[in-house]
């Protein structure tokens, strides 16, 4: 037999307690019953009675366990790869306090609704670099999350399909059903233009794949000026750049993918809108297996406890008779 609980300071207070309560009791009912010259030994069912659920009613907080059952354990989940746009743009501040830093925000927020999802994670700008591989853990994930900066990728312009190439292979396998495919999805989040000649291309092998696409386009139509290390940046004829968000190429690239496009700007945060787009996806069975179970049975202890108190209350048993 397993136990679910154990008896705490708490439990051992009532049992301390009945104990001198029904002890005090008993030896002023024998007592009175001495001094009266009555018979007392009804008294000692009642002791037995009372003890008995008493005893079980501790039995059942204690959730014993027995039996064994088989039961199936399923493993379902989904494998997300998160490309993000590491260009100079991210640094923009029409979004606060920064595009990049409401990114990091809100990707360790997606992080957490697919706890028991595979999320790799992609930076890109002209370049595609893996900045982590498909994992369970989030924790390293977030770390990852956290150390992203524009620092970290050559910035000479946008290129969406070396990211999306990139996903592809990764999330394609030859011996995949359509239906472990649909399971697989890649998200894109960028603020500006794709500069890239085969885009196209590859998010026609994406939807052919059956691997879901979405894009996420952060910032606003008005935009900003773009922070560096040095200032603001500024263009050859040294005015300061103004960044702003350019939806036209991510929401192309989700209509040609058969996906859908979402934005983040200064009014509107469709990030729990992606969330509940990808949760209703249904993920795919990584693993079954059977596992011997036991199961808490403390309703049977329970239950005769019950009943010895009702038969406690309907039966009546003369302590003294005079």
């Amino acid at each position: 037999m397993v136990w679910s609980g154990s008896l705490g300071s708490i439990e051992f207070i009532f049992i301390a307690l009945f104990g001198l309560f029904y002890a005090a009791y008993v030896i002023r009912t024998i007592s009175a019953a001495k001094a009266l010259g009555s018979k007392y030994g009804g008294v000692f069912y009642k002791i037995i009675l009372r003890s008995s659920y008493f005893i079980l009613f501790l039995v059942a907080l204690l959730g014993p366990s027995f039996g064994e059952s088989s039961k199936e354990v399923q493993s379902i989940g989904k494998d997300i790869f998160i490309a993000v746009d590491m260009s100079e743009s991210m640094n923009a501040f029409d979004i606060q306090p920064t595009r990049l830093e409401k990114l990091k925000f809100e990707l360790k927020n997606i992080c957490d609704e697919f706890s028991s999802d595979r999320i790799g994670l992609i930076m890109f700008s002209n370049e595609a670099f893996m900045q982590c591989p498909l994992t369970y853990d989030k924790s390293a994930l977030n770390i990852f999350i956290e150390t992203l900066n524009t620092g970290l990728v050559p910035n000479t312009g946008t290129d969406f399909g070396p990211p999306l190439k990139m996903a592809l292979e990764k999330l394609a396998d030859e011996e995949s059903s359509v239906t472990r495919q649909k399971s697989k999805i890649i998200i894109l989040i960028s603020d500006g233009e794709d500069f890239g000649e085969n885009t196209e291309e590859v998010a026609k092998e994406i939807e052919e794949s059956g691997i879901k696409l979405f894009t996420l386009g952060i910032g606003t139509g008005k935009g900003s000026k773009i922070m560096t290390q040095r200032g603001f940046k500024k263009d050859r004829d040294r005015k300061d750049v103004i960044t702003k968000l350019n939806p036209k190429s991510l929401k192309n690239l989700a209509n040609i993918s058969g996906g859908q496009y979402f934005e983040i700007n200064a009014s509107q945060n469709d990030v729990a809108r992606l969330i509940n787009t990808i949760d209703d996806i249904e993920g795919e069975l990584r693993d079954s297996k059977k596992m011997d179970v036991s199961a808490n049975k403390y309703y049977y202890f329970l239950a005769l406890a019950l009943l010895l108190v009702m038969l406690d209350l309907l039966l009546r048993v003369k302590t003294l008779t005079v």
